[in-house]
């Protein structure tokens, strides 16, 4: 019966607490970094590209269309980890895996 005496809290302070009490939220904040792909490497790159997911260890893995981008980005992994990275503070980007949109 103490449940029901309980006060209404916001959904995110909710949410928040669930994830923090289960341990989740250093990987759901390290996922962010999905969503933000496109918008830090650009419209062109983006084009071409999709982030698919994260490892714990900070791997990235992205789609790519064509085996000459998969090539170039590979070429330009430093500049997009450390780009990545800047944008936002989280669980750090260690490196990048290009495998090929099907």
């Amino acid at each position: 019966m103490t449940d029901r005496k309980r006060r209404p809290v916001p959904i995110g302070d909710a949410v928040s607490g669930f994830l923090a009490k289960h341990g989740l939220k250093k990987r759901v904040e390290q996922a962010t970094v999905i969503d933000d792909w496109a918008a830090v490497v650009g419209g062109q790159i983006s084009s071409v590209t999709r982030a698919v997911s994260i490892t714990p260890d900070g791997t990235l893995f992205v789609a790519v269309k064509t085996h000459a981008w998969m090539t170039e980005l590979t070429l330009m992994e430093p500049e997009l980890v450390k780009a990545l990275n800047a944008a936002k503070p989280r669980d750090k980007v260690r490196k990048i895996r290009y495998q090929l949109e099907r």
